[in-house]
């Protein structure tokens, strides 16, 4: 299964013709609800907390920071990110269709995706 955003880039035939060839189902992502996409929950501020305050010569050293810091995460963050992930699902599901941040209810913005 793959989740990902709506992004341009995830969406085009090429990418889709892929993803058919290759069996691979996507999971629907609730639309304007980052926070029910695991690079969004953990990925992109993990990274961006470790990186905060540095400089960069260029967009080379940029990539090579920001490799380094993907590749130091152990996979027990990352198990423990798909675990957080299923657990969003499950509340979004039971709250039928509204999503978390932390522990508050917000918005009904994920019903989109069970209707």
């Amino acid at each position: 299964m793959l989740h990902h955003g709506e992004a341009s880039a995830h969406t085009t035939n090429l990418v889709q013709q892929f993803l058919t060839k290759h069996r691979t189902i996507q999971v629907a992502h609730p639309p304007y609800s980052p926070v029910m996409s695991p690079p969004d929950f953990f990925l992109f501020p993990n990274n961006k907390k470790t990186l905060k305050g540095h400089r960069f010569q260029d967009i080379e050293n940029i990539k090579q920071n920001s490799t380094h810091q993907l590749q130091v995460i152990p996979k027990s963050e990352f198990q423990k990110c798909f675990e957080d992930w299923k657990h969003r699902w499950a509340k979004c599901v039971t709250a039928d269709g509204a999503y978390f941040e932390g522990d508050s209810l917000k918005t009904c913005l994920c019903m989109y995706v069970f209707a």
